[in-house]
């Protein structure tokens, strides 16, 4: 969902995993004349609770770390990195978007966060929820809404959003899907059957998966959003469904999904309109 209501803004809070002076002065000089505090950030630390918004600088990675920190505030994201779907703008326009948010000029982007259960916690993705092995074949049985649907053979299982349908489900060879609407896309990691094929089912869906006997692979962890791999065994199970949090981005303007889809795609050649 895209919504256009405006945040009133008096604490802001700068999350990087490379902060530098420079980039803390430059906000220091926008926010505090309007009077709005900035609170520098950092991984690792509690969120700072009462933030009314949070600007991070990095890559994609940076973005998903700042929204599992501060669930439910709303992000601004200025790519620092490579490719950045997530984020707002690039460095060279990080004083336009000040502008823009100074004068109100926004959107925010409400995205479907999955929450995973499994044998040693809950986690939620923004992006994707991945369970393989290390270096073989495994196999993993597939039910959604207690309805065996089949049994996966290949690297592994990927359990995505709409929002994650660009970063490893893309790779997957999933379809790209506009970040607002609600669903899950399953997809199998290099099955062994050409039969195979992936999945997009409803928001309501609970997907369980259960890793199989008929699995040899003694190395088996599950990871969400691409952080710490977290060990599974033969007859673990893991049960997915759409979380009660939402992720927040901010963007400048509405087609703002289409624009990084061209910019960091290359879908169109220098002088192509």
């Amino acid at each position: 969902m895209v919504k256009e209501n405006k945040i009133r803004l008096q604490k802001v809070g700068i999350f990087s995993q490379q902060m530098g002076h420079p980039v803390t002065d430059l906000l220091q000089e926008w926010f505090v004349p309007h009077g709005i505090e900035i609170f520098p950030l950092e991984e690792g630390k509690e969120s700072k609770a009462g933030l009314d918004l949070v600007i991070s600088f990095g890559g994609d990675g940076t973005v998903l770390a700042a929204l599992s920190l501060f669930p439910g505030c709303p992000v601004l994201a200025v790519n620092f990195g490579n490719v950045g779907f997530l984020t707002a703008g690039d460095r060279e326009e990080l004083t336009e978007m000040l502008q823009s948010v100074l004068d109100g000029k926004y959107i925010i982007s409400e995205r479907t966060v999955l929450e995973c259960i499994h044998p040693h916690g809950t986690d939620y993705a923004v992006n994707e929820i991945v369970v393989r092995g290390a270096t073989r074949l495994i196999a993993v049985e597939l039910n959604i809404n207690e309805q065996h649907i089949r049994r996966v053979r290949g690297d592994g299982v990927i359990v995505g959003t709409a929002t994650g349908s660009t970063a490893y489900l893309l790779a997957a060879g999933s379809p790209i899907v506009m970040p607002e609407l609600r669903c899950m896309i399953i997809a199998g990691l290099n099955e062994y059957d050409f039969r195979s094929r992936h999945l997009v089912v409803t928001r309501e869906s609970q997907i369980r998966l259960e890793i199989s006997e008929q699995t040899h692979e003694k190395e088996i962890y599950i990871s969400v959003d691409g952080k710490r791999k977290v060990p599974l065994e033969i007859g673990d199970e893991v049960l997915i469904r759409e979380s009660s949090r939402q992720a927040k981005l901010i963007f400048m303007e509405k087609n703002y999904f289409f624009h990084n889809l061209s910019s960091r795609l290359s879908w169109f050649r220098s002088g192509e309109k």
